[in-house]
């Protein structure tokens, strides 16, 4: 898929592989549009990069999500490109006093269904443009889970399954292709609290993303990622182990 001159929706884009797929997109021609909670650090952002405008939209408040399909439909209606990164992560052990059920409630609203009730509601404007995407950013751990991270890599294996049978059902009557980019530990503020020192950068995970546009490679697994999934097909057992010494 030729990844230039389009118009690009990116959630979670004010820092992180958000930042990283919006700096690299835009130098590539493309018109981007980045969201998130924070207006101050969006605009921030928004402000180190050329072609990029920030709207401001917190993607679990149903309001915030009207408010902003409608100024695509109204502003961008060229919209080809919808990237669903923002994420949410607790690291914690499970026990009987981690409050496991408040934090994977976030988790897997913020990472699942705030991402499907976004990309139902952009599938009309998607949908008429002669060629489009979806790319939804899971993780390494929608393979194995790692259990300072379980309930987060419960949610990104929903993500998982839901890519797959969403990408099953598009290429059915629509020219909306969809992606699923699988990073490793990356090296942001958002991974901080799991020792995200440790990982790659997220240019290299940016940059990924574009090779697997360039290539149709539905499944992009960035780092590590890959692996671990040549792990996982041959011993789930040794993959989980790899993921939680």
């Amino acid at each position: 898929m030729n990844i230039s001159n389009k118009t690009v929706l990116i959630t979670g884009g004010g820092s992180g592989i958000g930042f990283a797929t919006a700096k690299l997109l835009s130098e590539k021609g493309n018109k981007v549009i980045i969201t998130g909670r924070n207006s101050a650090r969006l605009q921030k952002a928004a402000a180190q990069l050329k072609n990029v405008t920030a709207i401001p939209c917190d993607i679990n408040a149903e309001a915030d999500v009207k408010n902003l399909v409608k100024e695509v439909q109204e502003k961008f209606s060229d919209l080809s490109v919808l990237v669903n990164n923002a994420g949410a992560a607790y690291a914690y052990q499970l026990s009987s006093e981690a409050d496991a059920f408040a934090k994977a409630s976030e988790e897997i609203t913020t990472n699942y269904l705030s991402l499907i009730r976004l990309t139902e509601q952009l599938l009309p404007v998607l949908s008429k443009q002669k060629e489009a995407a979806i790319v939804n950013v899971s993780s390494i751990v929608v393979f194995a889970p790692t259990a300072v991270i379980s309930t987060y890599s419960a949610s990104k294996a929903a993500v998982h399954s839901y890519t797959q049978s969403l990408r099953h059902t598009l290429a059915k009557n629509t020219q909306i292709k969809v992606f699923e980019l699988m990073p490793p530990l990356v090296n942001t503020e958002f991974s901080k609290g799991i020792g995200g020192e440790n990982g790659i950068p997220a240019l290299e995970v940016a940059e990924g993303l574009v090779a697997g546009f360039e290539k149709d490679e539905y499944e992009i697994q960035v780092g590590a990622t890959a692996q671990i999934y040549q792990l996982f097909l041959s011993s789930p057992k040794d993959a989980f182990n790899a993921l939680n010494q």
